[in-house]
């Protein structure tokens, strides 16, 4: 009588989530949904995070969900640190992040400022009261969110394009840092997902993919601790083509009309 295969356990069975509400960020908690794995999900959209908090469990997730300002430095340490006490953290996935610009109307001061406070004092806000408990362990997992918008200004949103450029270039310097204390940082650099938010844009975007795939991409990188999580494939080529480019050549093609 032959042996019953037995299922491995989870990488990853502690898992936070900022912006799990989101396009990305509600397909990537469904994609770590399963049993054995405990799952911290915060979102500042209290319905779609309890919709996507529903179906974790379903899937046989332990799911808490936790209304979760990024900008708010306290509540955010106050809930992560209750987390990490509740079920020590594995991984912790960044993945709030906001854009104000559009093509038609240019953003305004206190819109820049605010996304500057999301993408960069929210990511903050996320690592800092996990990194020195991860320190300690001496294992953990970091996740940040960049975009391929972060190798080169773009007009229509040059705050959210600086915002991942500073994201990119930091978690590239916190890997090399936190390698040698059993700490990983991958950096996730999507290209166009099809989310409500690119729904919204009035312009073509090359080599869109669905959320779903873009989520199986994030979750495999990541179990390979890999520098870089950079999808869909042929956005890499393109961005290292533009780079050999001129500035000015290149300024031709952006620059709003």
């Amino acid at each position: 009588m032959g042996l019953i295969p037995q299922k491995s356990s989870p990488l990853f069975q502690s898992i936070l989530i900022t912006g799990a509400a989101g396009g990305i960020g509600r397909e990537v908690s469904l994609a770590y949904a399963e049993p054995g794995v405990h799952l911290f999900l915060g979102d500042i959209d209290a319905s779609h995070l309890e919709e996507v908090t529903a179906a974790c469990r379903d899937r046989g997730a332990v799911a808490q969900e936790t209304l979760a300002d990024v900008t708010n430095r306290r509540d955010m340490a106050e809930w992560i640190l209750a987390a990490d006490a509740q079920k020590p953290l594995d991984l912790v996935i960044s993945l709030a992040g906001i854009s104000k610009g559009t093509v038609r109307r240019e953003e305004t001061f206190e819109e820049i400022r605010s996304v500057l406070a999301v993408n960069l004092e929210g990511l903050l806000n996320t690592i800092e009261p996990i990194l020195p408990r991860f320190r300690e362990r001496r294992r953990g997992q970091l996740a940040f969110t960049s975009s391929y918008a972060g190798f080169r200004g773009f007009p229509v949103a040059p705050s959210y394009c600086a915002t991942k450029a500073a994201v990119r270039v930091y978690g590239e310097g916190l890997r090399a840092r936190l390698h040698r204390e059993g700490v990983g940082v991958s950096v996730i650099i999507p290209g166009f997902v099809r989310t409500p938010m690119t729904d919204a844009n009035p312009y073509f975007m090359p080599f869109r993919i669905s959320a779903p795939r873009a989520a199986a991409i994030i979750k495999r990188g990541l179990a390979r601790n890999k520098p870089r999580i950079r999808f869909p494939r042929p956005i890499p080529l393109v961005v290292h083509f533009l780079s050999l480019l001129p500035p000015a050549w290149i300024d031709r093609f952006v620059t709003l009309k």
